[in-house]
């Protein structure tokens, strides 16, 4: 039993150290966010965005880690959510975090470019500068897709499994429809990806991942069902 106490502990730091590191990216990557002077801003600020980048993949890398870490627990309660968990949140994700870290690294050097030419030609910088953001933000739009299916798999599980109290597992997956919901609000243009609104929808599940990481990390697994599965 004190594997599963420690796989807990392990879950609950690595959600801490994902979400830590996600906010840590979007509070430093802010200057190259203003439309009218990121090609300026993102070179006088190149060491401040690289951590940023350093920060992304830092969160992608952590949280990659956890479907890996509970897998051989999961895989005992439903091993085809266990398994789809593993993909999108372990595989699919983790790619598109390096894809969001290259994006960032490459604004920098476009704008580093952009500053040593004199902007002898600003609109063919500024074109290649906005097409760069598009980038990164049609990434994160598909981050938020291929995040909330792998939670929903999760939350499944855990609900299914009692392995974390169910009040806990369907604030989850009310909290993941509403991530979701996000996406479309975000690819049709109802709402910018940083507005007050989007922020407003994330941060139930924001809070449901911080409370499950400290319940982790305090309470750990239901050993009870654990031991009726194996009894099983």
């Amino acid at each position: 039993m004190n594997n599963y106490r420690k796989t807990a502990s392990l879950v609950g730091v690595l959600f801490i150290i994902g979400t830590v590191a996600g906010i840590l990216s979007v509070a430093l990557s802010g200057s190259a966010r203003d439309e009218a002077r990121y090609l300026v801003d993102a070179s006088a600020n190149a060491n401040q965005i690289t951590i940023a980048a350093l920060c992304v993949l830092l969160m992608g890398l952590a949280l990659a880690l956890v479907p890996i870490v509970l897998f051989p627990l999961l895989k005992k309660y439903n091993e085809v959510l266990a398994l789809g968990y593993v993909v999108f949140r372990g595989a699919l994700e983790t790619v598109v975090y390096i894809a969001m870290t290259i994006s960032w690294l490459v604004l920098i050097a476009l704008s580093l470019e952009y500053v040593k030419a004199g902007t002898p030609d600003v609109a063919a910088f500024q074109t290649l500068g906005a097409i760069l953001l598009a980038g990164i933000d049609a990434t994160n739009t598909i981050l938020i897709i291929i995040f909330g299916l792998g939670a929903l798999m999760l939350y499944t599980v855990f609900y299914q499994s009692k392995l974390i109290p169910r009040w806990l597992s369907v604030w989850g997956l009310v909290a993941i429809v509403l991530h979701l919901s996000t996406a479309f609000l975000i690819m049709f243009r109802f709402a910018p990806t940083l507005s007050p609104v989007i922020g407003a929808i994330n941060f139930p599940i924001f809070l449901q991942e911080m409370v499950m990481a400290v319940w982790l990390i305090v309470k750990g697994f239901n050993l009870a069902a654990i031991a009726a599965q194996a009894a099983r």
